[in-house]
């Protein structure tokens, strides 16, 4: 079987690829780096370097594909997000009715049901429904993670310079977070099976729900740092750290949108948690398997 996989030297993509290959699966890889692709190139993909935006580009891409994985691989820095999520979101929606591939497996978001009031999310929420309205549209699905555990990473370097995990979260409040390997198997068993029909939906709500404090408590264990800390800080202060930090005042705007949604629990699974939902990764050995422990 052929698969397309978009963004596929990211955190999702770079583990859906390598899945496929060892089920035997031809894949498609597509990436704006090609060094970054050669890597794939080498395991065995076909490689395709171009941009996501880029209707054409994506429907050569996924013509002759039996499923594709799409994603919006959103540039942070882009001065207005939303608008860059839109120019994706309608390029993939073409590519896909142009190329006449039936199944689509969508990384989403959990609250995509949303319209509005979640920020980044509600652009996530606009790609489902734009999907859903192709004519003869293919059978999608959405797969609803949350926070990834590789948020953390990026985080890390300002954390152990300052001693502080600093975000706009309360510190107490207990949410969904996954590792990407956990999406990335999921997203592989979906393309290889393509067994279900018409519009489904699939959470990933990772082992358990786990605070912000906590995570800095599990982190400050591993990297020996008794001194480190979570923080939570206002709204503006985590958005101008984040413009400090080299995003779009655009998309810093959204992530704070995004978490007073979640400090409003306004962003909760359907279904609540339960077998289907729940993966295996813990936060623990995600961080035992990144992060050198120090000497």
């Amino acid at each position: 079987m052929n698969v397309t996989v978009m963004g596929a030297t990211g955190h999702t993509g770079s583990k859906i690829t390598p899945l496929l290959l060892e089920s035997g699966a031809r894949v498609r890889a597509l990436g704006r780096n090609a060094n970054k692709l050669s890597l794939l190139e080498s395991a065995g993909a076909e490689v395709r370097a171009g941009d996501a935006c880029d209707p054409a580009f994506l429907t050569q891409a996924f013509r002759g594909a039996d499923a594709v994985y799409t994603l919006l691989a959103t540039d942070r820095q882009a001065p207005d997000y939303a608008v860059r999520q839109q120019q994706e979101g309608e390029a993939i929606a073409q590519a896909v009715r142009e190329s006449g591939v039936r199944h689509v497996v969508t990384l989403s978001s959990l609250g995509a049901e949303l319209p509005a009031g979640t920020g980044v999310i509600a652009g996530l929420h606009a790609q489902e429904e734009r999907l859903q309205r192709l004519p003869s549209a293919p059978h999608l699905l959405f797969l609803r993670p949350v926070s990834f555990f590789e948020n953390f990473l990026e985080m890390l370097p300002l954390m152990l310079e300052t001693g502080v995990h600093a975000d706009s979260v309360l510190p107490d409040l207990a949410m969904p977070m996954v590792a990407a390997a956990d999406i990335a198997e999921a997203a592989a068993q979906a393309l290889l099976a393509r067994d279900w029909q018409g519009v489904a939906v699939r959470e990933l709500l990772g082992p358990r729900d786990m605070s912000h404090a906590e995570v800095t408590r599990i982190l400050a264990e591993h990297l020996r740092r008794p001194d480190l800390r979570y923080v939570q800080i206002p709204d503006a202060e985590m958005a101008q750290a984040l413009v400090e930090g080299g995003l779009s005042g655009s998309f810093a705007g959204l992530y704070v949108e995004m978490t007073r949604a979640f400090n409003a629990n306004r962003l909760q699974p359907r279904e609540g948690r339960n077998a289907a939902n729940t993966t295996r990764t813990r936060f623990e050995d995600f961080v035992a398997e990144a992060i050198p422990a120090p000497r």
